[in-house]
Formats: C-alpha cells, structure tokens, sequence
C-alpha cells in the first residue's frame, strides 16, 4: 500500500485595500492556527467558480461585497498534514458594513507594514507577492 492521499485544499484570499491600506483579519481561538494574521477567505466548493467563493466567504466572514480589481499568482504551501493552494484577489470593498462573523480582530495596514503580523505560514507568500506587485503602481487613496 502507498501512502495515504494528503489532502489538497483550494482556498480563495481577499486582500482588500482601501484609502491606501489593506485588511488583515486575526484567526479566532477556535479556528485552526489560532490568533494567526490572514487574508479573508476560504474554500472553494465543489463546482463553485474561485471568483464566486471569493465573494461568499467575504461576505460571509466579514459582511462585505468587494469587487476583484486585479488577480495575483496562485501559491501553494505545504503544511505537515496538508497542502493549500490560495488563488489571491486584490479587492476594494463596494458595500456593506465590516463585521466579524468568524474572526477575532482586523487591522488596516500599509503594506509595508503588514510582514510585521504574525501570518499564518501560506499567506506570508502572498504578502511578500502582493508588496512586490504594488510597487510602482498607484494605490488609491
């Protein structure tokens, strides 16, 4: 018998910017990897578009229509019972009034300041990603 299957989740991320900052949000005590910094988002559903997941789980999570403005490169990170792989979205918030529903706590960050978080291990990527994908490029304010 070989090993057993690991188990390959496919998660979407939301980094939402606004007046010049972005969002983080701080995993709940309950939630896996606790009191870890994140983007919102989550797992993509069986026969749900990444798009489509992206907007349920922030709505969900947070309460907020976003609209996508850009899509980053995919990233894949290995954690030692399993693997995801994030499809991150750089969004800016349309409607809606920021709740938390399953996180502890947000902060709006500039993005030079947001590798100072303790993030949880596969969205350390994404934040060194996007600060490099926003260089030179205005961000609106």
């Amino acid at each position: 018998m070989g090993k057993p299957k690991r188990m390959h989740i496919h998660v979407t991320c939301a980094i939402i910017e606004r007046d010049g900052l972005v969002l983080a949000a701080r995993r709940s005590r309950a939630m896996r990897m606790p009191l870890k910094w994140e983007f919102p988002g989550g797992k993509i559903e069986p026969g749900e578009s990444v798009e489509a997941c992206l907007h349920r789980e922030v709505m969900e999570e947070m309460g907020l229509c976003v609209s996508v403005k850009w899509a980053m490169p995919l990233s894949t990170h290995a954690y030692p019972a399993f693997t995801v792989t994030l499809y991150p979205f750089v969004c800016e918030i349309l409607s809606g009034e920021l709740t938390l529903n399953e996180h502890r706590a947000v902060v709006w960050l500039k993005p030079e300041e947001l590798p100072a978080l303790d993030w949880v291990e596969a969205d350390r990527e994404i934040v060194v990603t996007y600060r490099r994908s926003i260089v030179g490029r205005e961000m609106p304010g």
